[in-house]
């Protein structure tokens, strides 16, 4: 969904490296050179960013005010069933 923070496997931030990497990628850099340009030479790190797959801009195009409604409901039917 979102890029994560660290690498799973080293822990190296590389949250902060997604934007770039896609711009890289934008002009024209393959795989390796964008890596290599962000100074991510473990391939731990390498595997992080190219398999990452970008879902948070495909879930924001539903809509979210029927899941919201859908919620309130929810909490409104525990609330009556338990007391709180």
């Amino acid at each position: 969904m979102i890029i994560p923070v660290r690498c799973f496997t080293c822990g190296k931030v590389i949250g902060n490296k997604w934007d770039t990497y896609l711009d890289l990628l934008q002009s024209d850099y393959t795989e390796g050179d964008a890596l290599d340009a962000l100074g991510l030479v473990r391939y731990c790190c390498r595997r992080m960013l190219m398999t990452h797959v970008d879902l948070i801009e495909k879930l924001l195009n539903y809509n979210s005010n029927l899941s919201f409604s859908i919620l309130i409901s929810l909490q409104n039917q525990y609330t009556l069933t338990h007391d709180v």
